[in-house]
């Protein structure tokens, strides 16, 4: 067992080990980075159970959340610019440097932006960053895809994450607390700041919803689930307060005809497989570790829908984005799989280039009050449609030139 007292180490000793250790440490440091680095690059978390390298890191290796997410930006910076595994070879760079460089390196600055950056502390790279790209000189904590984005006052957790930790906020006993009443304050004539204190299953709500909307908002961005939850509760509070009802929905006859076959998934199979599976993904890795991921869970056919799966609550199963994909390249191949991706964001691309049917419909509607006749309304519309990816200003501009004679 390794002895770690070293009172009788003499002084000049200890100054010349901890020297060449810290020299180790900084080479150790850069391979670790290219061993995560390729590991992400080839996704090999993936078949280990894991929906992340972040998860993977903290899972696996036991990196605290903070270690793993600062590791794993500097591994893939330094694998885009390689220049940095060597600066932190020689200790011309450390972690934090490198993560402060990281969302401002390219191509063409990478090797002045490092080199500008040797052997410089945090806040002196901090100067450097905001003299070199105009930066603000209030400095705003940056909101990053985490679960919990809550600018609240409760005390430190060790410095871990809170992209990644889903406790940081429901720690530090209630007498640690500071008492804060809840406070909405102007920072623009648009936008506010909101400091509260909210109780623990509050915040377990809030986790929840985020998951719920992880599709819709990728980044769980705090202020949009807050402003779709009162979108809810006004409509909900409208209708008991005031009498406001809704247009009553038509009558389903879903029940009374058999599923559509393909990718549809009826609610109630829908419903009893996410009981099933208790709302996290089933993958378990070959190790026995079952993936732990909540967010970004997918339907997914046990039996492909192209080999003829059916969408029934014993052939189903949830599976996060990543795992559903990685079952996905293990039954079709990668390279299939890969084109199949790249066709969906052409035609993702194509669709979003194509003009909407409000902007159609606005655009008619205006050259009919401005007084023209429908035929010539709808031949300007379909005029201004030729040209893709236009506001709905532009094409109006378009539909009005087109009537204009000659």
């Amino acid at each position: 067992m390794q002895n770690y007292a070293l009172t009788h180490v003499g002084d000049e000793v200890l100054l010349r080990d901890l020297a060449a250790i810290v020299v180790r440490d900084r080479a150790t440091t850069a391979t670790l980075l290219a061993c995560i680095a390729e590991v992400d690059a080839r996704r090999l978390y993936v078949p280990a159970g894991y929906s992340s390298m972040h998860a993977y890191c903290v899972g696996e290796l036991r990196l605290s959340e903070d270690a793993a997410k600062k590791r794993i930006q500097a591994a893939r910076a330094a694998r885009q610019f390689p220049a940095i595994f060597h600066a932190i070879a020689e200790g011309r760079l450390h972690l934090t440097g490198v993560c402060l460089l990281a969302p401002y390196l390219t191509t063409e600055n990478a090797r002045g932006l490092i080199e500008s950056a040797t052997h410089k502390r945090k806040t002196e790279i901090e100067e450097l960053l905001a003299r070199h790209f105009q930066l603000p000189d209030v400095r705003v904590r940056p909101t990053t895809p985490i679960h919990s984005e809550l600018q609240l006052d409760v005390p430190s957790h060790s410095g871990g994450d809170p992209a990644h930790d889903d406790s940081a906020l429901s720690q530090g006993a209630p007498e640690h607390i500071p008492k804060l009443q809840s406070a909405v304050l102007p920072t623009t004539a648009e936008r506010f700041l909101m400091q509260l204190i909210i109780a623990k299953s509050t915040h377990d709500k809030l986790l929840h919803a985020q998951a719920l909307l992880s599709h819709a908002l990728p980044t769980g961005d705090v202020a949009q689930v807050l402003d779709r939850a009162l979108d809810a509760l006004i409509a909900q509070l409208e209708k008991r307060k005031l009498g406001v009802v809704t247009r009553r929905p038509r009558r389903s006859t879903a029940g009374n005809r058999p599923a559509p076959r393909g990718r549809y998934v009826p609610a109630p199979v829908r419903r009893a497989v996410w009981e099933r599976d208790r709302g996290q993904c089933t993958f378990v890795s070959a190790s026995g570790t079952r993936c732990t991921a909540r967010r970004f869970l997918e339907f997914d056919h046990v039996d492909p829908v192209a080999l003829g799966g059916q969408a029934s609550v014993d052939r189903m199963r949830l599976r996060c984005r990543a795992h559903n994909q990685y079952e996905a390249e293990r039954v079709f191949g990668a390279r299939f799989m890969r084109r199949k991706r790249h066709d969906a964001r052409l035609a993702a691309a194509e669709g979003s280039a194509r003009p909407s049917k409000e902007h159609t419909e606005a655009v008619l509607a205006g050259l009919r009050v401005l007084g023209c006749k429908a035929n010539e309304a709808r031949r300007a519309v379909a005029l201004s449609e030729t040209i893709p990816g236009t506001t709905l200003e532009e094409r109006m501009r378009l539909a009005l030139k087109s009537l204009r004679p000659g």
